[in-house]
């Protein structure tokens, strides 16, 4: 097997961190490892994407999209 047939295993694209409390509440967007700004919907991480030149079909493919401290629907902080 040549080195390019060897399938290419990595992380996401884009990776979503886990709830700022503030007001109102916020996630911040990594693509290919750099900040790009902050989401407060999912709507904000598809335009982050989009703005990136990355079309993403499946949200919750976590070959496309890594959630931190929650999912797609985790849009404000946790009460403990």
């Amino acid at each position: 097997m040549t080195e390019s047939a060897v399938p290419h295993i990595g992380s996401p694209r884009i990776t979503v961190l886990g709830v700022q409390p503030a007001t109102p509440p916020f996630r911040v967007v990594e693509i290919d490892g750099e900040v790009v700004g902050e989401a407060k919907t999912i709507t904000d991480v598809l335009l982050a994407a989009l703005a990136a030149g990355i079309i993403v079909h499946d949200l919750d493919d976590p070959g496309v999209v890594r959630w931190v401290g929650g999912d797609k629907f985790t849009w404000s902080p946790r009460r403990w």
